[in-house]
């Protein structure tokens, strides 16, 4: 899918909860790398910490991250992830001793609607690595938080 033909339709309303999916460039296997995958998780929280997002759940995948949060009031959702992959990209790149773009220029969003469940939605994203095949177990996986557990 085109990057227009994922910003179309798109819009960013404060405390709205998002699913968002961002991928890595040619879907490279990044965040098997222990420290690329804390760098990211790293400023995830940091965008909780300055308010842009309120973060209710998220799982590092090997080429891709889900993260749901609530929009706050001082950041746009593409503001919001336009920070996350730019701050992650500049730190992760620094790390790896890489130059080249770590993300695709686009992301896949969800708004949810009031109906939606929050945590089955949680619930969704930290069984991905289950889905993968990664692990057998939750538990054996380390890259996932949520704000109910």
């Amino acid at each position: 899918m085109t990057y227009n033909a994922l910003r179309k339709g798109r819009f960013s309303e404060p405390n709205r909860a998002y699913f968002i999916t961002a991928v890595t460039k040619k879907r490279r296997p990044v965040f098997v790398n222990l420290c690329a995958a804390r760098l990211l998780i790293r400023e995830m929280r940091t965008l909780h910490d300055e308010g842009a997002v309120g973060s209710l759940a998220w799982v590092v995948m090997p080429d891709h991250v889900h993260w749901l949060f609530q929009l706050g009031n001082n950041a746009s959702l593409e503001k919001a992830v336009g920070m996350l992959k730019g701050r992650s990209s500049r730190q992760i790149n620094r790390h790896l001793g890489h130059h080249d773009a770590l993300w695709q220029a686009a992301f896949h969003d969800h708004a949810l609607r009031e109906e939606e469940d929050l945590r089955e939605i949680a619930r969704y994203i930290m069984a991905n690595p289950l889905r993968a095949g990664l692990v057998t177990s939750l538990t054996e996986y380390p890259h996932w938080d949520a704000v109910w557990l």
